[in-house]
């Protein structure tokens, strides 16, 4: 994947990018500068349905923002809600988006505005384009910036579907790209040449040169209104040595620029002088003490016997710094003038404080390190300048210090907290943030006041005001993510991906207690099979898992040895680390135990210890949840087992083919259904769905099953069945609502008789492969009112002609209108070929549902007219 050296940690770069990640890239710059963003990035569909990965990121670096390269298109963050219904999001400021997306808040407290743009192209969807921004509290994102923010990611659409068409794909699997944003307060670089002959004298200077002397002042003295080029003539002052010899007359020396003097000279006496006009022009543009030391410069250098080169400051006329490089060649002197702006004199008066000064641009690279900063961080400049801070100095990356960084690089604020380098020695650090980058100060302080006897500084937790907002901060991300997890495997990887990160650890292990013994739920990190000695352990065991438990307080151990000494005999699956066990304790109910891991031996502030024990309750709450939910859920799933038909009949004239999919793990179960009946007069099809979720909704459709079969099996034509279901479902008062499709097949003259209450209009596909939807006008839904009546549409189907019945849950995708989703299924019931049918349902299925989570549950019913001897119809496409 295209990179940099230093491109925290997203790849190194292997020749040329492609045009993929040039067109992100540009899209991602273009997008910032548009609307004066700090940050930007460009968020592009992966290889796995139902996930978006971070592809670009201009302006922040991609390592502190790790938690954020992927995102799953069902989560309530507004890259992902730009991504599901296609609109853009705007939020002017921290207050607007705690409105509406507390969860991005929860992780990103800082104050800044943001912009989301998806990027589509007709139909395909293919990511979202982001900017970040300062915030504009109570001002609203103006129309100017967000026509911009729409016509860049029209822009990029227009180029990835361009892409696509020449059969790239266009997805991202890989880290992201971090992009440099081009320099925006800079003055522009401007470099000026000069050759001057030693022997004649005879100087040349270009126009930049004498451009930058000049800057903004008057016309320079002595020019005459000539071009400031070569021009020939005799200098009519020029500073003499002591002892009145000209310095022009000793053997290989240039001749100097000239100044006014007290004593002119005549062109006779003074032979061989320089070009006139070129020494005044530059002479001119000097100040009198830069024009003598610019001699003695350009003296030391035609010496043969000094270094070839030299360089020397300089002062335009309008006061501004420039350097001067003096480089002795075959043809004389060349001089080459550059203008740095003031950098260099801020570095040089930087390195005479006392504390330390370092600048890192916007992706952590560092700029500039004083003197004393060296010392404080103990490198030097070559290890320094150019470099990752993360990269060069480790012990920065630790995850307390990494919030800080992001507080500042999102925010206008100056964030301080303190620092313990690697050696021991402890640092003030305070960071004062920029659009462009960030400043760093640096001062030696004293090792803070933690817990008596701590062997390691605690990894967060040292009371500055950026780090109790991310101790703040952290119990609320977690709750917010707690919420969405549904079973006990969701919280457990929740866990896992907000806590782990939030404290430097590597380790973590989760027992549930079932029946007075404690048995492992969740573990990762740990040597493989190490855990199961301590699965089903009983409470009497003495184990700091166990006792934590039974005592309701948490234990640390600051150390392995700590550990071992605690609880001697112990096994151990590390000798260096540290570990901190968690009760797990549910509203005074006793659920299990949390151990986390640490690679290093650290210390626990009181507000790390304060803040783990705070979300060890929000845990077992979370888990406590869990457990009723996956128990309510396997009623349901076996009650829905039970209802549904375990197998179709067999019937002559018609083959059935019927798949149900309950939802993704973590989704309730919901009450589709579906049914063949030979109700004497024909062959009923039926296909249905209750309102909602969980028991209710299966039981619901247990009753409404039954009914419908009763009405079919007592030969009452589809109004009448349709119209007693409705009647039987009020009269029930469950408070739910249902829709129901109900067609009876006579096989012999293939004549049906359709009656839709509420629910999505069948497909039928003709051998030919050509296929349409029926409309059929229906009525309302079941449950709702008990005069509704259900008009009967009747509807030929040929021999080889196909039916499909099939609930939402097939067609529905969120911020998609259905009917997208119906022509979606349409297109691919049209292509299924001369597969058997039951194949013909599985191929529906894939190619209708993406991988991933189902929101809903689906049930699809197939029905296919055979042939009068019963063999199936041509099926010729």
């Amino acid at each position: 994947m295209p990179g940099n050296a230093h491109s925290n940690g997203t790849g190194t770069a292997q020749g040329p990018p492609d045009r993929l990640t040039l067109e992100l890239a540009a899209a991602t710059v273009d997008a910032v500068e548009a609307t004066g963003a700090f940050a930007g990035g460009v968020y592009l569909r992966a290889g796995t349905p139902g996930l978006l990965r971070l592809a670009a990121l201009a302006g922040l670096p991609a390592r502190l923002f790790r938690p954020w390269w992927r995102m799953h298109t069902n989560r309530p963050f507004p890259v992902a809600e730009s991504h599901r219904y296609g609109t853009s999001i705007h939020l002017a400021d921290a207050e607007d988006a705690m409105r509406r997306f507390p969860q991005l808040m929860a992780g990103l407290p800082y104050p800044f505005g943001s912009l989301y743009e998806p990027v589509t192209h007709g139909r395909d969807a293919f990511g979202v384009l982001v900017v970040l921004r300062a915030a504009t509290p109570g001002r609203p994102v103006d129309p100017a910036d967000r026509q911009r923010m729409r016509h860049t990611a029209q822009r990029l659409a227009a180029s990835l579907a361009d892409l696509t068409a020449r059969g790239a794909p266009v997805v991202w699997d890989g880290p992201p790209v971090n992009v440099q944003l081009p320099a925006g307060d800079t003055p522009p670089v401007r470099t000026g040449h000069l050759h001057w002959d030693p022997d004649t004298g005879a100087l040349t200077m270009d126009g930049p040169l004498h451009t930058i002397l000049r800057g903004a002042a008057t016309p320079p003295r002595g020019t005459g209104g000539h071009d400031p080029g070569t021009a020939t003539g005799a200098a009519p002052d020029a500073p003499r040595e002591p002892g009145g010899q000209d310095p022009a007359d000793g053997p290989g020396h240039p001749h100097p620029p000239t100044q006014p003097h007290t004593h002119p000279h005549t062109d006779a006496e003074a032979p061989g002088r320089p070009d006139a006009t070129g020494v005044d022009t530059l002479a001119a543009l000097l100040a009198p003490e830069d024009a003598y030391g610019l001699w003695t410069v350009a003296r030391q250098v035609a010496d043969s016997g000094r270094p070839r080169s030299r360089r020397i400051w300089l002062r335009a006329l309008d006061g501004r710094p420039c350097l001067l490089e003096v480089t002795r060649t075959e043809n004389g002197l060349h001089g080459a003038l550059v203008e740095p702006g003031v950098g260099p004199v801020v570095a040089a008066g930087a390195d005479r404080l006392p504390g330390g000064v370092c600048s890192l641009d916007r992706l952590g690279r560092i700029m500039f390190a004083s003197r004393s900063a060296e010392t404080l961080l103990g490198r030097g400049r070559p290890e320094l300048v150019g470099q990752v801070l993360w990269d060069a100095l480790p012990w920065f990356g630790r995850p307390a210090h990494e919030d800080h960084f992001r507080a500042a690089l999102l925010s206008d604020e100056p964030v301080q907290f303190q620092a313990r380098r690697d050696g021991g020695r402890w640092l003030s650090v305070t960071l004062y943030p920029g659009h462009e980058g960030v400043t760093m100060t640096l001062t030696a302080t004293d090792r803070p006041a933690y817990t008596p006897g701590s062997v390691a500084a605690p990894g967060a937790g040292l009371g500055s005001p950026a780090d109790r907002a991310s101790m703040l901060y952290r119990p609320v991300a977690l709750a917010i993510a707690l919420t969405e997890a549904v079973t006990a495997r969701q919280v457990s990887a929740v866990v896992t991906e907000e806590l782990l990160p939030a404290f430097g650890g590597r380790q973590l292990a989760i027992y549930l207690l079932d029946e007075r013994h404690l048995h492992l739920a969740w573990e990762t990190g740990f040597p493989q099979g190490f855990l199961n000695r301590f699965d089903g352990v009983p409470l009497d065991a003495r184990l700091p898992g166990v006792e934590t438990l039974t005592t309701g307080r948490p234990i640390f151990f600051e150390s392995m040895e700590h550990l071992a000494a605690a609880y001697p005999g112990i096994p151990m699956d590390a000798h260096v680390g540290a570990r901190a066990f968690l009760p797990l304790i549910a509203s005074g109910r006793p659920v299990g135990s949390c151990i986390l891991g640490f690679d290093q031996p650290r210390g626990f502030s009181p507000e790390e210890r304060t803040v783990l024990t705070a979300l060890a309750g929000l845990i077992a709450q979370a888990l406590e949840r869990a457990r009723r939910y996956d128990s309510e859920a396997a009623l349901a799933r076996g009650l829905q087992d039970a209802l549904l038909p375990h197998r179709l009949p067999k019937l002559p004239g018609v083959e059935t083919a019927a798949r149900y999919l309950p939802g993704t793990e973590g989704m309730d179960i919901g009450g589709d259904w579906y049914d063949v009946i030979d109700t004497g007069r024909g062959i009923a099809l039926v296909i249905g769905d209750v309102q909602g979720h969980g028991v209710a909704a299966a039981a619901t459709m247990g009753q409404l099953r039954s009914a419908v079969r009763a009405f079919a099996l007592s030969e009452h034509d589809p109004e009448e069945v349709m119209s007693g279901t409705n009647r039987l479902l009020i009269d029930l008062d469950v408070g739910q609502f249902a829709t129901c499709c109900y067609i009876v097949l006579d096989v012999t003259t293939g004549t049906t008789r359709a009656v839709r209450a509420g629910h999505l209009p069948p497909l039928r596909r003709h051998p030919d492969g050509t296929t349409d939807v029926l409309d059929l006008p229906g009525g309302v839904v079941l449950g709702i009112d008990p005069s509704a009546s259900y008009p009967v549409t009747e509807v030929r189907l040929d021999p080889g002609d196909i039916l499909a019945l099939y609930t939402d849950g097939l067609v529905e995708r969120p911020g998609t209108d259905i009917d997208v989703g119906i022509e979606r299924l349409r297109h691919a019931l049209a292509g299924i070929g001369t597969c058997p049918l039951a194949d013909s349902a599985e191929r529906l299925i894939r190619e209708a549902t993406p991988a991933g989570d189902r929101p809903d549950d689906i049930a699809l019913l197939l029905a296919a007219r055979t042939a009068g001897d019963g063999r199936p119809g041509p099926r010729t496409a």
